[in-house]
């Protein structure tokens, strides 16, 4: 039975202005023309007939009324839930992790339908349960509340919530990326989560599902969270323009999110930014090569179009033979797929002319192809026009020659994987090559490094300052309680960028001071005549 969304405004369900339908994406990759005319002949109401099976879903879309309408809405209940005991916030957030375990299934299988591989829905679902558990809720209490006693008096370190915050998940992963905005409740934020006009099924059931039950059975009121869908640019256009929006959680391509992060500072709002990725894997000489090899092939998942799998990799040049060997063992296993298929990683590459622009300059600069390179079908066959791409592996030799390009220093959203070798001439002090070439990443997602040896562990960790984090000997891409699960620097995150803890990240922090009563004239503590419980010099 085909599912239907309709919008959610101050506890209402909307009407919108028409629908956006939802068709299997292996539907598409089977008949990607005919499955396209069926959705646009749906949405444009020209389909005569009944619905088909293949359709999945339709969600209502939304205009800038519905917009402005949600914030009104979320900015009167903020008012309220502002004073939720952290108690009872702390119960709501719960109560959502525990949803993602209950509805496991479901989840899984929406994702699929909107053309992540089986494999790749596990870990995004994964993501959603670590970067809610116990352990990480827990570790938020201490952050939120601190109470000091100083010469009698009682000091409060207490976060206090910004108020309105407005979500707008990406297209590709909409519902994993979107499940953030949960932790702004945490801060006793209220919500407008704008699920995206093209893939907006994962992200309304899960607000719809499990966030609004959630919220329901702890007493929020109306209007805490609204769900909308609708023209992005607008939209978000609108919230930096409206006086009711304090903070935007925004996902997108680093150009336009940057953009969008000096309109909001601009407009006296904060932006919270989840822009692009372009991680870099360490291979040292001492590495366990077949666990490297198998953390670096990460960066296939979802043909590399997932911005916190590796994006390239530089090898010790003692090691690169074999670890190069290691790796291929793995790639030469990946085939594309349906994405119901379980052991699917590749997803239909949507930038083709930019995988072969990349190539073509890299090969130009002497790297060596070690395989893939074609574009195939579904089946893994090469096709001029195929929709998925070889794994594609190449070498470089040199940490200068690699910084000149593209495929290492831009963020790539194709099978392309490039593996830097450095040269004789730069193994002299090896390890603060690396640091500095990571460190001048424009991009600060997430590096790794793969040793044996905890003082070279040592080194990496005290010498990389880009990044939201560092794994070492670690999956890339797997995610640990305590560790938010997304967040970053420099064209990451933007100015502000860091790991990035929604919760704390959409609160600010108050000091509160809780006196005796009892006034001392000023002259008396600049000249140290009370105790103020520090040791003077």
């Amino acid at each position: 039975m085909m599912r239907e969304f309709q919008l959610l405004i101050d506890g209402k369900d909307v009407e919108g202005d028409g629908w956006t339908y939802v068709l299997r994406a292996s539907t598409m990759i089977r008949d990607t023309v005919g499955t396209f005319n069926l959705k646009r002949a749906l949405e444009l109401g020209r389909h005569e007939g009944p619905v088909p099976d293949t359709v999945e879903a339709r969600c209502a879309k939304g205009n800038r009324e519905h917009s402005r309408q949600a914030v009104v809405a979320a900015r009167r209940a903020s008012r309220e839930f502002a004073r939720f005991p952290l108690d009872v916030r702390m119960e709501i957030v719960r109560q959502c992790h525990q949803g993602f375990i209950d509805h496991k299934d479901e989840l899984i299988e929406l994702m699929v339908i909107e053309g992540h591989p089986r494999r790749l829905a596990k870990w995004e679902l994964s993501g959603m349960i670590r970067g809610s558990d116990k352990n990480t809720l827990d570790w938020h209490r201490t952050q939120f509340d601190s109470k000091f006693a100083v010469d009698g008096e009682r000091i409060q370190l207490v976060r206090k919530p910004d108020g309105v915050v407005c979500v707008n998940p990406p297209q590709n992963a909409p519902g994993s990326n979107g499940a953030m905005g949960i932790m702004a409740l945490l801060a006793g934020n209220t919500l407008v989560v704008k699920a995206p006009h093209s893939s907006p099924m994962s992200v309304m059931y899960i607000y719809r599902n499990i966030v609004q039950p959630a919220l329901d059975a702890n007493g929020a009121p109306a209007g805490t969270l609204n769900i909308i869908s609708g023209h992005a640019q607008q939209m978000v256009r609108d919230w930096i323009a409206s006086p009711d929006v304090n903070d935007i959680l925004f996902f997108g391509g680093s150009d336009i999110g940057l953009k969008i992060g000096a309109d909001c500072v601009a407009a006296g709002k904060k932006p919270v930014l989840e822009l692009s990725g372009n991680d870099g894997l360490v291979v040292w000489e001492d590495a366990d090569l077949s666990a490297a090899a198998k953390a670096l092939s990460e960066c296939f998942y979802g043909s590399a179009q997932i911005c916190m799998v590796p994006k390239y990799a530089l090898v010790h040049p003692r090691v690169a033979e074999e670890f190069s060997a290691e790796l291929l063992d793995i790639v030469q296993e990946i085939r594309p797929g349906y994405p119901e298929t379980e052991h699917t990683l590749l997803s239909p590459v949507l930038k083709a002319d930019q995988f072969y622009d990349y190539l073509g300059e890299a090969r130009e600069f002497g790297a060596e192809m070690l395989c893939g390179g074609s574009r195939v079908d579904v089946s893994g066959k090469p096709k001029e026009d195929g929709l998925f791409f070889e794994p594609t592996v190449i070498r470089m030799s040199g940490l200068s020659n690699a910084r000149k390009l593209s495929c290492v220093t831009e963020e790539t959203f194709f099978p392309l994987l490039p593996i830097v070798v450095a040269t004789p001439a730069e193994e002299a002090d090896l390890a603060e090559s690396m640091i500095e070439f990571l460190n001048e990443n424009r991009y600060g997602l997430r590096n790794s490094l793969w040793t044996r040896s905890e003082h070279v562990g040592r080194i990496f960790a005290e010498g990389i300052t880009n990044g939201g984090q560092l794994k070492i000997n670690s999956s890339h891409i797997g995610f640990h309680s305590y560790l938010s699960t997304h967040g970053g620097t420099g064209r990451t995150g933007g100015p502000f960028g860091e790991l990035n803890y929604v919760a704390l990240r959409t609160s600010h922090l108050q000091g509160i001071a809780w006196g005796t009563g009892e006034v001392h004239p000023i002259d008396q503590l600049v000249h140290g005549e009370r105790n103020l419980g520090t040791q003077t010099p």
